[in-house]
């Protein structure tokens, strides 16, 4: 298959909002790659179309994106021909390999037409944001290939793989699907929760009884025991075994002979008992000496001495969790039965410094890396008004348009704006049209990456917390931020203040 027709594809699923439209073009595209007959072929362009790589790094930043040659005039390249010089690009490694990448960067790219190219930009920086998630490409795979989308995510679940599982439907059917197992020792793709703005209507989709878990700020792990085998993975399926000594120990501990478990590894002060900021453990997860002292706390349990539980209700999961784990290892957990239950749940939580609650359904089984109404998470929302210092130009869909916001804190002390991070999300193509028009009349600098503009425009910011950055000059950053509205009726000095920034990081009002 043509490397141009799924670049066809990505603008043509862009532009549409339509589910249904959607799925009908990712459909088409995936049938277009099954007829390739290449297991290969099919699992790297099912993986574009979902704005995934097949090599899980090529080494490629944005740095190397600079300075390419000018866009091929015809399109020659095919989706084979993309992912082999993904493949060479990620096999370079030692002394010489990052101008040896630079390089096949450059041919790749020199190949490319100008559309193929924006594809590649967005594959390659992870913002293709064409509206083709995982649950989209499930359904569309089915479609493609005929199976029920029952029988696609079930397959996803237990492979934890949307391109292995796109090849295996396409070109070995409903019977290569049926093949997959659970297996201990290979991950699965996590259930995911939705949100709601309040507990009381979250349980408006979980219904009640329901139980209210602890929303614990830690580094997702899914645990497997076979045997004296432990093998810790991340939300994205990374082996993290060697990192987390005090998880391993901590199930090596427990009288099971097989288990799979999910849940959180956090980081706990010694003398508080409290856990350590997000960003702290997340820093220690990703350390490579395996000397990272991390705490685990497991809410769900998907396999347990040679019994799968995943089509369980989640209520019999909980008490074969409770069976096995000791409570100082598993997340507090109430069950409540009403939206007031609910609500003083939430302030509990909130009080005692934690998250929130993710609310969850007592009758509903494990399922595969959707956000439905199974579990929804329920967090205080924060909302501060700043100012806009810079934007950096978009890519994928949002070429041509002024997008990822540099959003700075006013300071007293002063007289100036102090930058707390950055953000795309949240905004309407509507919003990206005017934002590019507002801020280019604002500018005082413009790069082929950067516009700066005078600090005038005012934004009004959601994000969950405040994190502490020696990245940013005020030693803080906003923790998923995301833009509501602009301000056009407040002035720059009615912005609110580093000093409010750091009261919310203190956790004072």
């Amino acid at each position: 298959m043509r490397f141009e027709e799924l670049a066809g594809v990505s603008r043509a699923v862009a532009a549409t909002s339509a589910r249904n439209a959607k799925i009908d073009l990712l459909a088409a595209a995936l049938r277009g790659l099954a007829e390739s007959g290449d297991q290969r072929t099919v699992a790297a362009g099912a993986g574009y179309l979902a704005g995934e790589l097949r090599q899980r790094q090529t080494g490629v930043g944005y740095a190397s994106l600079r300075d390419l040659p000018a866009p091929a005039a015809e399109a020659s390249l095919s989706v084979a021909d993309v992912d082999l010089a993904f493949e060479r690009m990620s096999q370079l490694s030692g002394k010489g390999s990052q101008a040896a990448r630079r390089e096949q960067v450059a041919t790749l790219f020199g190949a490319a037409t100008d559309a193929e190219r924006r594809l590649l930009v967005g594959l390659l920086s992870g913002e293709l944001r064409q509206g083709a998630q995982a649950g989209l490409l499930a359904d569309a795979l089915a479609r493609a290939a005929g199976l029920s989308s029952a029988a696609v995510r079930r397959a996803l679940l237990l492979a934890g793989d949307l391109k292995a599982v796109a090849a295996d439907a396409l070109l070995g059917g409903a019977e290569a699907l049926d093949a997959y197992r659970l297996t201990v020792g290979r991950p699965l793709a996590p259930m995911l929760a939705s949100s709601a703005p309040n507990a009381t209507e979250a349980l408006s989709g979980t219904g009640v009884p329901a139980a209210a878990d602890i929303k614990i700020d830690g580094v997702r792990i899914q645990v497997h025991r076979d045997g004296s085998a432990i093998s810790v993975f991340s939300r994205s399926l990374d082996d993290l075994t060697a990192r987390v000594p005090g998880v391993v120990a901590a199930v090596a501990a427990l009288d099971v002979t097989s288990v799979v478990l999910d849940g959180e590894a956090v980081g706990v002060d010694p003398g508080s008992g409290r856990a350590i900021p997000f960003q702290e453990t997340s820093s220690r997860a990703a350390r490579r000496d395996g000397v990272s002292i991390l705490h685990p706390f497991f809410f769900d349990i998907l396999h347990l001495d040679g019994v799968d539980l995943l089509d369980e209700p989640a209520g019999q999961r909980w008490a074969a969790l409770e069976r096995v784990v000791p409570e100082r290892l598993r997340v507090g957990r109430t069950m409540v039965g009403s939206a007031e239950e609910a609500e003083a749940a939430f302030a509990r939580a909130v009080a005692d410094g934690h998250e929130g609650l993710v609310i969850k359904s007592v009758g509903a089984a494990y399922d595969v890396g959707r956000r439905g109404a199974a579990w929804v998470k329920v967090k205080p929302r924060h909302t501060l008004d700043l100012v806009v210092l810079a934007v950096e130009w978009g890519h994928g869909r949002r070429r041509g348009w002024l997008s990822n916001l540099h959003l700075g804190a006013r300071d007293p002390a002063t007289g100036g704006f102090v930058m707390l991070g950055k953000t795309f999300k949240g905004m309407t193509d509507e919003m990206l049209r005017w934002q590019t028009e507002r801020l280019r009349a604002l500018a005082v600098e413009e790069s082929e990456w950067v516009v700066r503009v005078r600090p005038e425009l005012v934004v009004e910011i959601a994000f969950d917390g405040v994190q502490t950055s020696p990245r940013y000059p005020g030693g803080v950053a906003l923790r998923f931020a995301r833009v509501l509205r602009y301000r056009e009726d407040k002035r720059p000095d009615e912005a609110d203040t580093i000093d409010a920034v750091r009261a919310i990081h203190r956790g004072t009002p």
